[in-house]
């Protein structure tokens, strides 16, 4: 049902520009805050593509299609944006549930500051995938992404930062098209608690390399 991402790269700028690349052996059910393949319905495949610190296109949905074409792949599917290096991707388990998440913490922000002005766009970016091995209903997957904010919020106050989140953070989580849906993604629900345990681990671990190095893509790139 589910698919380990592979890591590969597409030419651009000069440079082999990571990507990680999941290919779906059946669809699977999404809920998606991506830029492309937003939102609830069946998808087929997901990228989550590196780009530089200065990115600044206007149209990243029409990027990612382009990228996505250029893979080969067809059907809807899910494309994410990144300014880290998505092979530093992190991996966690907990009781089925699989989460990989890549967290650039350059640009941090609180989501209710009150001095904040207008959109400030840095491609830091913490990106999440969720992999949850039971169907769930609409509101069930609305939940798990309340679910999953919730555990990132908590993974970057241990971190020491006063911070939600970045301002271009997205979520996706996938399960099964058929079986009996799970009516609940909340943090004691079945499957809920280990997604936030695994959400959580995942942003804290990743979080803590980002702080530690503060490198993005493109500084590996210019070296």
């Amino acid at each position: 049902m589910f698919a380990e991402p592979s890591l590969t790269h597409r030419r651009e700028g000069g440079y082999d520009v990571p990507l990680l690349l999941w290919r779906f052996p059946e669809p699977l059910l999404a809920v998606s805050s991506a830029v492309l393949g937003g939102g609830i319905g069946p998808r087929e495949w997901l990228i989550n593509a590196s780009v530089a610190m200065s990115y600044a296109r206007p149209d990243p949905d029409t990027h990612l299609a382009e990228l996505a074409s250029g893979l080969g792949l067809t059907g809807p599917g899910i494309g994410l944006l990144t300014g880290v290096d998505v092979a530093d991707v992190v991996t966690e388990t907990d009781d089925e549930v699989r989460v990989y998440a890549t967290v650039g913490l350059g640009a941090p922000i609180r989501a209710a500051d009150p001095d904040a002005i207008g959109f400030g766009h840095h491609p830091g970016t913490v990106n999440i995938v969720i992999e949850v091995p039971q169907r769930f209903s609409d509101g069930a997957l609305i939940n798990a992404v309340a679910t999953a904010t919730e555990a990132k919020a908590q993974a970057l106050a241990e971190l020491g930062l006063s911070a939600t989140g970045t301002a271009t953070d997205a979520v996706c989580i996938l399960c099964p098209l058929a079986g009996p849906p799970a009516a609940y993604g909340g943090p004691r629900s079945r499957w809920g608690a280990p997604l936030a345990r695994a959400v959580h681990r995942a942003v804290l671990k990743g979080g803590a390399t980002n702080l530690a190095t503060g490198r993005s893509w493109s500084d590996r790139a210019a070296h």
